[in-house]
């Protein structure tokens, strides 16, 4: 255990020996008081993720490397696997963690409609769009003069009219 001990209080294991307490101390108070107040988890997490490795790395080359010789090889190995294997580590929680952003009537640009109504002209149509997450949505529809649509045929969004507040569609079969 006093070998440990050394080690651990040995340059440069002991910059992060400390930096090692700061963060026990930091998940212990938010373990009492609870982690409602923290919005983005994933700062808190990271910082003390990368302290972790990178003390372990300090400690096993302090411990494989003779007394005061290459400790500040060391601790740039240290600093260097920590920061390699934290981002390598937080790739699955970065992901968990992203915040969705909100739906748009733009997502359904791009996307095929069914549809509804018995036709659809400049003035009047309605079709049925699925969004990404398997909802459907009947949505206001507008064709161009030339183009004939009616019940059942599948179109293509091709853009969203902000002002009139509905979709432009083009026959997917002809393209117009």
């Amino acid at each position: 255990m006093t070998e440990f001990v050394a080690a651990a209080l040995a340059f440069p294991t002991v910059l992060f020996s400390f930096l090692m307490l700061v963060v026990l101390a930091y998940w212990l108070t938010a373990a009492l008081i609870g982690m409602d107040h923290l919005d983005a988890p994933v700062l808190p997490i990271s910082i003390s993720m990368f302290v972790l490795i990178t003390w372990f790395a300090a400690l096993v080359g302090t411990v494989l490397t003779p007394e005061n010789k290459l400790r500040y090889v060391v601790l740039i190995g240290a600093l260097l696997v920590g920061a390699l294997l934290t981002k390598i580590f937080l790739i699955p929680i970065r992901n968990w963690t992203k915040p969705e952003k909100p739906a748009s009537r733009n997502d359904f640009v791009g996307r095929t409609a069914i549809v509804k109504t018995a036709r659809v002209t400049e003035n009047y149509g309605q079709a049925e769009v699925t969004a990404d997450d398997g909802g459907t949505a009947v949505v206001q529809v507008r064709a161009a003069q030339s183009t004939e649509l009616t019940a059942g045929q599948t179109a293509l969004i091709f853009d969203y009219d902000a002002e009139g507040e509905f979709f432009w569609v083009v026959d997917i079969t002809t393209g117009g």
